[in-house]
């Protein structure tokens, strides 16, 4: 078989595995329904109800402007955990696993296909959440295509962590759990809306830890104008960020792929 042959098969066999997922998600009205309304419902809360106060202190001291890239961010975060470590668990209750290890289709393929779907997803939630910040809080950004391909590397990284999710809880609701159970913490401590000045001097470096900080310092950079941050291994910081985040994504997209179990007993 021509190597051109095999990698047409291998498209195919993508291709065909995310039109199912694709389905899958639309026919579940009520996940539908909460992938767009949580982030909206944040956006509602914090951007057009407690506004900010760019004049005085607090949490949302900052401009409007500088926590689009954290309304962006709930959805490049949750989304992925949440959808692929429920999709895992349910796979794995199923034994869905062991009949996919007699298909020609690979774990990495199957989680491409799954990756593939959620980056569609959330690209559309992304836009209809820009759309409601600039509506509601009256926030004026800037747009880059670069903010595409952080969102879409974003996906990537965080659909790998939620396979390993999915992979090492023992129920769909462990993986829920530890879902939110990791993703709450990064949500606030990823200068997405709590600032660095906001936290003890001891924990800035574990902010650096984060895959998010590098998410969000890239797309604030991108859609506004006051975002001030350092290049980043003397690459420009929009450039920089976007690549620190592509390595953590292809790591975590690796041991995702990795951690999927071939059978269950």
């Amino acid at each position: 078989m021509s190597e051109s042959t095999s990698l047409g098969h291998r498209l195919s066999r993508i291709r065909g595995e995310a039109s199912a997922g694709w389905r899958a998600f639309v026919r579940r009205r009520t996940a539908v329904f909460f992938t767009f309304f949580f982030p909206a419902i944040l956006v509602i809360i914090f951007g057009a109800l407690v506004s900010t106060d760019p004049t005085g202190g607090g949490l949302f001291a900052e401009p409007a402007g500088y926590y689009v890239a954290g309304y962006v961010a709930v959805v490049v975060l949750f989304t992925p955990l949440s959808r692929m470590g429920s999709e895992v668990a349910r796979h794995r209750e199923g034994n869905r696993f062991e009949k996919l290890a007699t298909t020609p289709l690979t774990r990495g393929e199957w989680l491409l296909a799954q990756t593939a779907v959620n980056a569609v997803i959330i690209t559309i939630a992304a836009a209809l959440i820009l759309g409601l910040v600039v509506a509601l809080t009256g926030a004026s950004i800037s747009l880059s295509p670069l903010v595409i391909a952080y969102v879409l590397v974003g996906v990537v990284c965080f659909c790998g962590v939620g396979t390993m999710i999915g992979s090492y809880t023992d129920s769909q609701d462990g993986a829920v759990a530890a879902s939110n159970a990791i993703g709450l913490p990064l949500l606030f401590l990823s200068e997405t809306f709590v600032t660095l000045d906001q936290l003890p001097a001891w924990f800035e470096p574990v902010v650096s830890l984060s895959p998010l900080t590098y998410f969000a310092r890239g797309v604030r950079i991108l859609t506004y104008d006051g975002a001030e941050h350092a290049p980043v291994a003397g690459i420009d910081p929009a450039f920089g960020n976007l690549l620190v985040l592509a390595v953590i994504a292809l790591v975590a997209f690796w041991l995702g792929a990795r951690s999927i179990p071939q059978t269950e007993s």
